[in-house]
């Protein structure tokens, strides 16, 4: 008898992509008959669906996101579970909901799962990435078992799945990047620390206004109970008095956070994170290059010290950070010029920052499918830093225009894909005397690839197979 066959409530998953595979095979594990529905009927649907009804759960092909694929099935609905690309306020999903129809994310089923280990959840525009790899390695390096997952790596029901199944059991903590996807879709979620990095206009094609994304992160923090914030972002910054209980961090100047009405937690002066009884450790402990980064050392350094790790041995343990793949990541070095991946900057904020941590001249590469947002900063940050801008993809028209109404006074190319773009590059690199050739695109990578991690493995090969001369 299959999971669909039974007379019990069953859970129906949306979808056959990682996450869903994922909270099928999770709630599988936990005794609950569940029915995957998916839209796409290609043979790879089929391997999938074929190993997960050796399982025992019940898939069917076919199924679009539509009413009529959730009626006629011979058990009741239980709840319904939704990938993060599926938009939370999809008018199908608010009929199941007027039906009295539960519906969470698949972060839920991983939150459920891992009862009660505590996680520290970390969310915000730009930097949550580069946060939750210092902070899994500031505690592997302490010998804590604390693995990440969530928006980076393993799903969180994945990894939950995989712990569960060994030998090691659950680990003592969870490091869990979250969007604001996942973090919509999940309002039980409570983590033990939580950690917001900044808030710039994003996503608003899906959440709206900045008010309902903001909303949506602060969500996050409110339902944690030690709260970690950014005092080095405006926005952030300007909503200080709202919060009763916040351990603020600062790079910049602490003067300046305390004329708002904020008392930092952790600061830096003469080169050293400060906290109130005393220096910690050098601020220069970071290789990775901006003000940007150190803002992110703080953010991860709170967490080591909340959970009792001494300064030096975060220390030594920052000292051996490798870095974030995709994430201002030096590739290698030709002809004395540094070529970097960039590929999670998806919008202008983002680009901005990384131009800011460079020194210029720069050839930028930048493109794919644009975004909604404020792109006077990135354009401002271009004057100042780039020779030549090329652009390839979906938005090198609309970009092409942009620059031009910027009045850029650099060389603009336009070319269909990155392979052309790369060897442009090349050539303009050398002719303009540049410091680097960034790949920070300001855009989403979905018109050519599927996601950033693609687009900045494929820029990694192209810029190794480069030849000098």
């Amino acid at each position: 008898m299959t999971a669909e066959q039974s007379s019990s409530a069953q859970t129906v998953v949306l979808g056959l992509g990682r996450s869903g595979l994922g909270a099928a095979r999770l709630l599988r594990r936990h005794g609950q008959p569940v029915l995957v529905l998916e839209s796409g009927d290609s043979p790879e649907h089929h391997r999938k669906a074929d190993l997960l009804q050796q399982e025992g759960i019940a898939v069917r092909l076919g199924q679009p996101l539509a009413l009529s694929s959730f009626e006629g099935l011979n058990a009741p609905i239980q709840r319904v579970i939704v990938s993060p690309g599926i938009r939370w306020d999809h008018p199908v999903l608010e009929a199941l909901r007027e039906r009295g129809i539960p519906t969470d994310g698949e972060i839920s089923t991983a939150w459920e799962a891992t009862r009660p280990v505590p996680w520290i959840g970390i969310t915000g525009t730009n930097g949550k990435t580069t946060v939750t790899h210092l902070v899994a390695h500031l505690l592997k390096q302490a010998g804590l078992d604390a693995p990440m997952c969530g928006n980076v790596g393993h799903s969180a029901a994945e990894l939950a799945l995989e712990r569960l199944a060994s030998a090691a059991g659950l680990p003592a903590w969870l490091v869990v990047e979250l969007s604001s996807y996942q973090i919509e879709s999940a309002p039980a979620l409570a983590p033990e620390i939580g950690i917001w990095t900044t808030l710039t206009p994003d996503h608003l094609e899906r959440h709206g206004t900045l008010d309902n994304y903001r909303a949506i992160k602060r969500s996050l923090l409110e339902h944690s109970r030690v709260r970690i914030l950014n005092a080095d972002d405006p926005d952030l910054a300007s909503r200080a008095s709202s919060w009763d209980q916040a351990r603020w961090v600062t790079a910049a100047d602490p003067a300046r956070a305390r004329s708002q009405g904020i008392d930092p937690w952790l600061w830096i002066e003469a080169d050293q994170v400060m906290h109130a009884d005393g220096p910690l450790l050098k601020a220069g402990s970071l290789a990775m290059p901006g003000a940007h980064n150190r803002q992110n050392m703080l953010l991860a350094v709170a967490v080591g010290l909340e959970l009792g790790l001494k300064g030096p041995e975060m220390e030594a343990a920052l000292r051996v950070f490798p870095g974030v793949p995709h994430r201002l990541e030096l590739i290698r070095e030709l002809e004395g010029i540094r070529w970097i991946n960039d590929s999670k900057a998806t919008n202008y904020d983002a680009a901005e920052v990384a131009l800011r941590a460079l020194d210029g001249p720069l050839v930028v590469l930048a493109g794919g499918e644009a975004k909604q947002g404020e792109a006077s900063g990135w354009l401002e940050a271009l004057h100042e830093k780039a020779a030549a801008v090329v652009l390839f993809g979906a938005a090198q028209e609309t970009f092409e225009q942009m620059l031009q109404n910027a009045h850029f006074g650099g060389v603009i190319e336009r070319h269909a894909d990155l392979a052309e773009a790369v060897r442009s590059a090349h050539q303009l690199s050398r002719n303009h005397g540049c410091e680097a050739v960034l790949l920070s695109p300001a855009c989403a990578s979905f018109d050519q690839y599927s996601d950033f991690e693609a687009r900045g493995d494929h820029f990694r090969a192209l810029t190794n197979s480069l030849q000098a001369g």
